[in-house]
């Protein structure tokens, strides 16, 4: 669980706002650790999140010893140490700016025209947003890497635009509409921690749940989803769909499910790694994501743990010989994937040298390396979904109608296969020991591994760490069970951090 402080200098500057029993001086938040001592150690699962808007952020100002206070004492706060420090010195802000270049910078602001060479603008964010609609994707993107209540970011023009500021503002340096705006901005990034109306029920623990509300083929659907609140609901578990608008809210919650497809450049990894460094139970958890995301490194982790799988050879861009090294080693027809590719895109078979040269040119515009992997025809993959190293379902998906894989992509729909829910003992001995050993080496989260059968043999296509739990399929054996099986997992994990948290706590 979570609560949230306003902290500011003097209670006569919170006056503008709305009052709150949340909001405390700067004096007050110093007492309030020895005030509340006996209320944190009879909930040491209730954590502090700190908005701090003191009026100064400079060093050793009151601000800055309010961030640092804050980090000394466990709590999450809002701006950090670090990004004070960031945007107190212009060379780390510089450094910082980099993950907003020129290129990205001039795309957001792509409707806005300049008068010419040299022009500046200025405007303002609140907690990433911005008065005018046509800053609040760059505002966004700035406090992502920035986060802090109030900046103030100078933009310059130089044959395109980029960020050439951004300075951390007081809010008693607001006019009385940005007043206003920031009062909505504020109330809106913390509204959903103390202003939420809770239910009756006390949770023991609060669970995000990453989504993505217009991915077309996310790994839950909006039923599954529900199934999955149920049953942490049945645990003391609260449940909560955030999106990659709630990048800052994370430190709020003991744990992470991520239910968006997963890849190292998506928003997803970036989830996974705060979660893993604020302390939160993460699946997937960003090893795992690093690992099944990239089929290049799975195929060298198949090969050096000996796991049975499809002969394989790397590519690499610009090699003239790629094509004669492949007719050596493979017969056709021949499987040609991008490293990171997700629900069968950027997979390609070809039957002959012509189709194999036009498919290298097409995916190395993709990728400078790929992968080439001998074809095994079967009617179906095996799917076993394994979690902390142990089979929790079995699916058999079988390929589409006149085509060789289980998706089959066109340009305004996705046709899948039908597909086969089984026991987990019903499947073959192998097939369960084989899912296994695959994902002993990658970690104890939760994976779906495809398997091929050919000729009584198993061979391990690739390991998903973002494996899809659908209402009326995977979980068409187990029913509400399967859902439960995954919520006693979180719950499991979130004891044993909160008690390691403790015993630490206790023993200095």
């Amino acid at each position: 669980m979570s609560n949230t402080l306003i902290i500011v200098e003097k209670e006569a500057d919170f006056e503008l706002y709305f009052s709150s029993e949340n909001v405390l001086t700067f004096e007050q938040y110093v007492a309030y650790q020895y005030q509340h001592s006996g209320e944190i150690k009879d909930e040491r699962h209730t954590r502090l999140r700190i908005i701090n808007l003191c009026k100064s952020n400079d060093y050793l100002s009151i601000g800055y010893y309010c961030s640092l206070l804050a980090e000394a004492r466990g709590h999450s706060v809002i701006p950090s140490v670090r990004t004070l420090n960031d945007l107190s010195q212009r060379d780390l802000t510089e450094i910082e700016l980099s993950f907003i270049p020129p290129l990205l910078a001039n795309k957001l602001l792509k409707n806005i025209l300049p008068l010419s060479q040299g022009d500046t603008i200025h405007f303002k964010s609140f907690f990433g947003k911005s008065i005018t609609s046509q800053y609040a994707e760059l505002a966004r993107k700035v406090f992502q890497h920035f986060p802090c209540p109030i900046v103030d970011i100078t933009l310059s023009f130089d044959k395109v635009w980029q960020v050439q500021n951004i300075a951390p503002i007081s809010p008693d340096t607001l006019t009385d509409v940005e007043d206003t705006h920031f009062a909505a901005a504020l109330d809106d990034f913390s509204s959903k921690v103390w202003r939420k109306k809770r239910s009756e029920k006390s949770y023991r623990y609060d669970l995000a749940i990453l989504v993505d509300h217009d991915e077309k083929l996310p790994p839950s659907d909006k039923k599954a989803l529900k199934k999955f609140i149920a049953a942490g609901k049945a645990l003391s578990i609260d449940c909560e769909l955030i999106t990659k608008d709630d990048y800052h809210r994370l430190p709020e919650y003991d744990g992470l499910f991520i239910r968006t497809t997963t890849a190292i450049d998506h928003y997803s990894y970036r989830f996974a790694k705060k979660a893993d460094v604020e302390g939160l139970v993460v699946i997937d958890d960003p090893t795992s994501i690093l690992r099944c995301t990239n089929k290049i490194y799975l195929a060298d982790l198949f090969s050096s743990n000996n796991v049975k799988a499809p002969k394989t050879q790397l590519l690499f861009i610009n090699d003239s010989t790629n094509i004669d090294k492949l007719e050596h080693a493979f017969t056709y027809p021949i499987v040609l994937k991008i490293p990171d590719g997700a629900f069968s895109i950027g997979v390609e078979k070809v039957k002959n040298r012509s189709e194999l040269s036009a498919a290298l040119n097409r995916l190395f515009t993709r990728s400078s390396l790929l992968i080439a992997q001998e074809y095994l025809y079967t009617e179906f993959d095996w799917r076993i979904g394994i979690l902390n190293g142990k089979a929790i379902f079995a699916c058999r998906y079988y390929m589409v109608n006149n085509h060789w894989q289980i998706y089959q992509h066109d340009k305004n729909k996705v046709a899948s296969g039908s597909f086969e829910t089984l026991p987990t003992f019903e499947a073959p001995k192998w097939v369960l020991e084989s899912a296994i050993k695959a994902t002993n080496p990658i970690g104890n989260g939760f994976y779906g591994v495809d398997i091929k059968e050919k000729n009584g043999v198993g061979y391990v296509i690739e390991v998903n760490d973002n494996p899809s739990i659908d209402s009326g399929v995977e979980d068409l054996y187990l029913g509400n069970e399967l859902y439960q099986i995954i919520m006693s997992e979180f719950l499991n994990r979130m004891e044993k951090k909160r008690n390691t948290t403790t015993y630490k706590s206790n023993h200095g």
